[in-house]
C-alpha cells in the first residue's frame, strides 16, 4: 500500500482546506444572489401585473378598449427592459386588448379547458415568464361578502423577458470561478513555500536516518536550519554519534559472549553424551522391564494354569457341599489373582501405547447382557438390587471392540457392587447419531453405595492408589481398574467420570464411539406370540420397573405396571380384571418378608392367571425351586433382559437352538502331542484333551517333541514357548521341515499377552495361539478348527458342513466357509450372496488400490481399505481379513507407505489368492 508523504501532506493540509472552504463560500453566495435574481425579477413582474389588474376592471366593464390599450401601452414602454408584451382577454378568454399588435397572444392565452386565474399566477419557459392575474369586478364582489363569488371579469397576461436576468447570474458565475482560480493559486504559493521550508530539510533528514539504519553510522545532516529543525538535526547526528559508540560496544560484548558461547558448548557437548548414555540406560531398563513383565507373565501364569484347571476338574466329580464349596473358593481366588495379572499387564500395554482396539461386528445387548449374568452372583450374594436399561432406540449391530466395552463395564460394575452394601446398582444405556453410521454411546452405572469423599475424588483416577487406603485393606484390588478403563475409553475415543456423594452412592458413566453395522448379526427376533397379550406386571424397583416395561412395550404387549404394594392389593381384590391377563410379571427382593409377599401373590394369581413368572434378585436353586412348588410357572435371577425375558414368556422359542449345541460325549478319533516344560501344566492339557480326543501324548521340552514328531504323525500339536533344552519356536521350525508332521498344525501355548508377542508367533508358523491359564472352550474351539474335517464325521452336530473336503495346509486359510455362514448366520442363501459380491469387487479394488498408492493419496487408501475390511468382515476370508485390518490399523496410526510396503505385497498376494481359489469354491457352493 502507497504511503502518503511529506509533501503529499502538507499539500492536502493547505490547498486542499482552502479549496473546499473557498468552495462552499462561492457556492452559497453564488445560489443566495441567483435566488435573488429569481426573487426580484417575480417581485417586479407582480409589482406590475397587480396595479394593472385594478385598473382594468372599469374600463374593461365599460369596454374603453382606448383607454385600456393607452394603459398597458404605457405600462410597455415603462417597463420595456423586461416586458415583451401585454394583453387583456375577457372571461371567455376572448383577446380584448394588446400592448404589441405582433405580439404572440396564443402563448398569453390560458389554454382552452383551464379555469380563469383567482390569483397571480405564472409559467416558466426557458426564454420567458408569463404571468396572469384576474381582473375582478370588486363592487360586485363587495356585495356578495364571499371570496368564492368573486365576479371575474376577465384576467390580464404579461411576457416577461429573462434574458437580462440570466446575463446578470452567468456574470455572477464567471465572477465567482475568477475569484476561486486566484485564492487556488495563492494557497499553492504558499503550499510551495511551506515545501521549501520544512519538507526538504526533513526528506534530507529522512534520507540521513535511512543511511544510518543501513550501518552507516558516519552519516551526519548538515547546513543551518531554521527553528525546531535544526534541534531536530542536532538530535539526529547526537543519536547518529551514540549509535557508533553502542555498536563498538556491542561488538566487544559479542567478542565475549563467543568466547563464552565455545566454552558453553564444550560443557553441552559433554552433557549430551552423558544424556545419551542415559537414554541407553533408561531403553535397556525399559527393555528389561518388559522382559520382566513377559517372563512374570509366563511365571505366574504358569501355576495359576494348573491350580484353575485342576480344581475345574475336580468340581467336575462328586464332591460334598463342603468340598464343593472349598474349591469355588479356590477357583474365585486364583481367578481374583489372575485378574490382577490382567490388571498389571494392560496397564502396561497401555503405558507403552501397545494396545490395539479391534473393530468387529458385535451385539451390544448381548455383550451387556454376558457381562451382568457374570457380574449378577456378586449382587445376589449381597440382596442388592441389579437393573439393566438399554434404550430402545439404541441399535443393537454395531462394530467395535466388545471385550473392551465389556472390560470397562465389568471394571464399573463390579465396582458398585463391590462398595455397595443395600440399595441398587442401576445400569443404563443410551445412544445418539454423531456422523455417517457413527454412534456415540453413553453407559451409566449408579449405585447407592458408600460413595466417595470430597478430598478423595481427585485421586481416583491414579495408578496404584485407591480412594483410601483403608478401602485397600477392607475391599482388595490394585487400583489399576479405574485408570486401565479411562485409558481404554479413551483409545474408543470417548470419555469418563463420575459423581459421587459421601455415604449416599455414586453415578460412573463413560462413552464410547462405535460404528452402526449395516449388515445386522444374528438376534433373537421379537416373539410374535406375545403381540396382543396382556400381562400384570410389578416391580417396586423403578429403575427395573422402566427397563423391564420398555421391553414389553417393544413387544406390543398389553402391560399393567404397578409399582405400589396398596396399588397391588387393590387389583389383587378384582379377580374379574385379574382374569384379563394371560400373563403376570412380579419383580421382588428376597428378604423374609419379601418372599411371604411373594408368596401370597402367587396363591392369590395362580387361579386366576395361568402363566406367573417371577424375578428376584437371587440365583439360588433351591429358592427357585421354592417358589415354582408356589406355583409360579418360572423363577429367573435378576437383572431381567430381553433375551432372558423372551426364554421365560416364550420357551418354545430356544428349543431348537438349543438342540443344535447339544454336545455328544463321543471323542474325536485323532492323535495329539502336548508340550510343556512345566508338570502340572502338562498333567492338567493331557487330562483336558483326553475329554475331547482318544489319544494323547506328551513331551517335557522342544527336543523331545522333535524326535516324537520324526518317528509318528499327530493331527495336532499344542506347544508350550519358553522351555529349556529347545524352546517351542525352534521346535516349531524343525519340526515343519524334518518331520513328518510338516504340515500338521500347531498351537501355541503361551502366558505372553503383547499383541506383538501373538503377531511373533504367527509370523514364526503357529497356526493360533491359546492363552494361559487354558479355557476348555478355547481348547476345544481349536480342536475343531484345526482337525480333519473327515475325522468330525462322527460327530456332524457340531460343525458347519463345508462345500467340500478341507485340506490342512501350513499355510493360513484362504476361504472360511464355516466363518462366512456363522456370520451370515448360518443362511446360505446370504452367506454365498456376499462372497460372491466380494469376489465381484477385488477386481475393482485392487485397481483403485494401486491407483491410490501410485498418486500416494493416504486419505482415499484409508476410505478403500476400510470399505473392504468391512466386506471381508461378514466373507470367510480370514486371511485377506486379518492383512486388510492390519493395513487400516497401520494408516489410522500415521504409519508412511513406504513403511507398509512389506504389508500391501502380502495384501496384493491375499487377494490373488482369493481370486484363483474363489471359482472352483462358488461351484462347490
Amino acid at each position: 500500500m502507497h504511503k502518503i508523504s511529506l509533501k503529499d501532506w502538507v499539500i492536502l493540509l493547505t490547498i486542499v482546506p482552502t479549496t473546499i472552504i473557498s468552495l462552499l463560500v462561492a457556492g452559497y453566495l453564488s445560489y443566495s444572489r441567483y435566488s435573488e435574481l429569481d426573487q426580484f425579477i417575480y417581485q417586479r413582474a407582480t409589482s406590475i401585473i397587480s396595479p394593472l389588474a385594478i385598473s382594468s376592471a372599469e374600463p374593461l366593464l365599460e369596454k374603453k378598449r382606448n383607454s385600456l390599450r393607452s394603459l398597458i401601452g404605457f405600462s410597455h414602454r415603462s417597463q420595456s427592459d423586461i416586458i415583451k408584451s401585454i394583453a387583456i382577454f375577457t372571461k371567455d378568454n376572448q383577446i380584448f386588448v394588446t400592448s404589441a399588435y405582433h405580439g404572440d397572444t396564443h402563448t398569453l392565452r390560458i389554454k382552452a379547458g383551464q379555469n380563469l386565474p383567482k390569483r397571480i399566477q405564472y409559467d416558466d419557459y426557458d426564454d420567458y415568464l408569463i404571468y396572469r392575474a384576474p381582473i375582478i369586478d370588486e363592487f360586485t364582489t363587495q356585495n356578495t361578502n364571499s371570496a368564492l363569488d368573486m365576479n371575474i371579469i376577465g384576467y390580464i397576461a404579461i411576457q416577461i423577458d429573462k434574458s437580462t436576468i440570466k446575463y446578470a447570474q452567468q456574470q455572477l458565475l464567471i465572477t465567482v470561478f475568477f475569484i476561486l482560480l486566484a485564492g487556488f493559486i495563492i494557497s499553492a504559493l504558499f503550499a510551495y513555500k511551506l515545501i521549501n521550508s520544512v519538507t526538504r530539510p526533513i526528506s534530507s533528514m529522512v534520507l540521513a536516518i535511512d543511511r544510518i539504519r543501513e550501518g552507516k553510522i558516519e552519516s551526519r545532516i548538515s547546513g543551518q536550519l531554521v527553528g525546531e529543525l535544526n534541534f531536530l538535526k542536532n538530535g539526529v547526528n547526537a543519536m547518529a554519534q551514540s549509535l557508533g559508540d553502542y555498536q563498538d560496544e556491542m561488538q566487544r560484548s559479542i567478542d565475549q559472549a563467543t568466547i563464552d558461547l565455545r566454552e558453553s558448548l564444550e560443557q553441552f557437548e559433554i552433557q549430551n553424551v552423558e544424556l545419551d548414555i542415559a537414554k541407553r540406560k533408561a531403553q535397556d531398563a525399559n527393555k528389561v522391564k518388559s522382559e520382566f513383565l513377559a517372563n512374570m507373565s509366563h511365571e505366574l501364569r504358569t501355576p495359576l494354569n494348573g491350580v484353575i484347571g485342576f480344581t475345574r476338574q475336580v468340581l467336575k466329580t462328586p464332591l460334598s457341599d463342603t468340598q464343593r464349596d472349598h474349591l469355588q473358593t479356590i477357583e474365585r481366588s486364583a481367578a481374583s489373582l489372575l485378574s490382577i495379572i490382567n490388571d498389571i499387564l494392560d496397564f502396561s500395554k497401555l503405558d507403552a501405547g501397545k494396545m490395539i482396539i479391534e473393530n468387529i461386528p458385535f451385539s451390544i445387548r448381548e455383550s451387556i447382557e454376558e457381562t451382568l449374568t457374570l457380574l449378577a452372583p456378586s449382587a445376589h450374594k449381597k440382596h442388592i438390587e441389579l437393573s439393566l436399561r438399554v434404550s430402545p432406540q439404541l441399535p443393537d449391530s454395531l462394530i467395535g471392540d466388545a471385550m473392551r466395552i465389556k472390560q470397562v463395564m465389568v471394571n464399573l460394575a463390579s465396582n458398585a457392587i463391590k462398595f455397595t452394601d443395600k440399595g441398587s446398582v442401576d445400569i443404563n444405556l443410551e445412544g445418539n447419531v454423531i456422523g455417517n453410521n457413527l454412534y456415540r454411546i453413553r453407559v451409566t452405572v449408579q449405585d447407592t453405595g458408600i460413595g466417595i469423599h470430597s478430598q478423595q475424588q481427585n485421586s481416583i483416577f491414579e495408578a496404584f492408589g485407591q480412594g483410601d487406603k483403608s478401602v485397600t485393606r477392607i475391599y482388595g484390588g490394585t487400583g489399576l481398574g479405574l485408570v486401565i478403563s479411562q485409558r481404554l475409553v479413551s483409545e474408543m475415543q470417548g470419555n469418563i467420570g463420575f459423581e459421587s456423594i459421601e455415604s449416599q452412592g455414586s453415578t460412573f458413566w463413560f462413552t464410547f464411539q462405535c460404528e452402526l453395522n449395516t449388515i445386522p448379526t444374528v438376534q433373537l427376533p421379537a416373539p410374535e406370540s406375545l403381540c396382543g397379550k396382556s400381562i400384570l406386571y410389578y416391580e417396586p424397583h423403578a429403575a427395573s420397573h422402566l427397563a423391564t416395561s420398555e421391553i414389553l412395550a417393544g413387544w406390543k404387549m398389553k402391560t399393567t405396571c404397578i409399582s405400589q404394594r396398596s396399588e397391588m392389593d387393590l387389583l389383587l381384590s378384582n379377580k374379574k380384571m385379574l382374569a384379563s391377563f394371560d400373563f403376570a410379571l412380579i419383580g421382588h427382593d428376597v428378604t423374609p418378608s419379601a418372599l411371604n409377599d411373594v408368596k401370597e401373590f402367587i396363591f392369590a394369581l395362580k387361579d386366576i392367571i395361568p402363566s406367573i413368572h417371577l424375578a428376584i434378585n437371587s440365583n439360588s436353586p433351591s429358592l427357585h425351586e421354592a417358589l415354582i412348588s408356589s406355583g409360579a410357572k418360572t423363577c429367573i435371577s435378576k437383572p431381567i433382559t430381553m433375551q432372558r425375558l423372551s426364554k421365560t414368556l416364550v420357551p418354545t422359542l430356544t428349543s431348537e437352538s438349543n438342540n443344535l449345541i447339544e454336545i455328544s460325549d463321543q471323542k474325536v478319533p485323532i492323535k495329539v502331542l502336548a508340550v510343556d516344560d512345566n508338570e502340572a501344566n502338562l498333567k492338567l492339557i493331557k487330562e483336558l484333551l483326553l475329554e475331547q480326543v482318544n489319544d494323547v501324548t506328551t513331551a517335557t521340552d522342544g527336543a523331545k517333541a522333535v524326535d516324537l514328531c520324526r518317528n509318528e504323525k499327530f493331527a495336532l500339536i499344542f506347544m508350550d514357548i519358553q522351555m529349556p533344552v529347545l524352546d517351542g519356536i525352534s521346535a516349531l521350525s524343525i519340526i515343519r521341515q524334518q518331520t513328518l508332521n510338516e504340515h500338521t498344525p500347531i498351537i501355541a501355548v503361551t502366558a505372553h499377552v503383547f499383541g506383538e508377542e501373538k503377531d511373533k508367533l504367527l509370523d514364526n508358523g503357529f497356526n493360533s495361539f491359546i492363552t494361559k491359564p487354558i479355557d476348555e472352550g478355547m481348547l476345544h474351539h481349536s480342536i475343531y478348527e484345526y482337525c480333519d474335517s473327515t475325522l468330525l464325521a462322527s460327530r456332524p452336530e457340531l460343525i458347519v458342513p463345508l462345500p467340500g473336503p478341507v485340506v490342512i495346509s501350513s499355510r493360513p486359510q484362504i476361504i472360511d466357509w464355516k466363518l462366512a455362514l456363522q456370520r451370515a448366520g448360518h443362511k446360505k442363501p446370504l452367506a454365498k450372496d456376499m462372497f460372491i459380491g466380494l469376489v465381484n469387487s477385488l477386481p475393482e479394488t485392487k485397481a483403485n488400490i494401486s491407483e491410490a498408492l501410485i498418486s500416494q493419496d493416504i486419505e482415499q487408501l484409508k476410505v478403500l481399505i476400510h470399505k473392504l475390511n468391512g466386506a471381508c468382515c461378514y466373507s470367510g476370508v480370514p486371511s485377506l481379513g486379518k492383512v486388510t485390518h492390519e493395513l487400516e490399523t497401520e494408516l489410522k496410526r500415521g504409519i508412511g507407505l513406504d513403511d507398509l510396503q512389506p504389508e500391501f505385497f502380502e495384501f496384493f498376494e491375499q487377494i490373488d489368492l482369493v481370486l484363483n481359489d474363489a471359482e472352483e469354491f462358488i461351484k462347490k457352493i
